[in-house]
């Protein structure tokens, strides 16, 4: 008896290691690009724009932090973030990694990462920062809270800065 606890033990022990092994290891979305050239998407994004007359979206982060591929993930699936943001603004990622830093084109938006990552900047269609969002106010939980993200990107809307509508 005691040969068949131990022979059934040991047959729970190696299924319980080949499940742990066999399990598909969750792949991290790649949502950024190493080897883009920031600033030329930025000009391209600029241009867009001032085409368009919106404002330029720019999400700073990497591939290697959960919250930048989590609000990524969070503003594609619901669909009223999603047409906010199609509508007013151009989106842009911009990578910042061991591989591409970006240090001097960062460097010219206020070094932003102070604020950690993903952190947010809002450019005019001309080009110019008007704004840069810690992302950690818009967080609630292990998520974003859309009331949050909905009021954040309506105040730097274009049409939220227009002076012109304001009597």
């Amino acid at each position: 008896m005691k040969k068949l606890f131990s022979f059934l033990v040991l047959i729970f022990l190696v299924a319980g290691i080949q499940g742990t092994f066999s399990q598909e290891k969750k792949e991290t979305p790649k949502i950024y690009d190493p080897q883009a050239d920031a600033r030329l998407d930025i000009n391209n994004a600029v241009q867009q724009a001032n085409t368009e007359s919106k404002h330029v979206f720019v999400q700073v982060g990497g591939n290697w932090c959960p919250w930048c591929i989590r609000f990524h993930g969070y503003i594609n699936a619901d669909p009223e973030i999603k047409k906010l943001l199609d509508d007013n603004y151009v989106y842009v990622l911009l990578n910042y990694s061991t591989e591409n830093r970006n240090a001097e084109l960062l460097k010219s938006f206020g070094n932003p990462g102070r604020m950690g990552y993903p952190v947010f900047l809002i450019l005019d269609r001309q080009g110019r920062l008007i704004h840069t969002q810690d992302s950690g106010l818009l967080e609630e939980g292990q998520s974003y809270n859309k009331n949050k993200v909905m009021t954040f990107l309506r105040n730097w809307s274009p049409e939220a800065l227009d002076l012109t509508r304001m009597k």
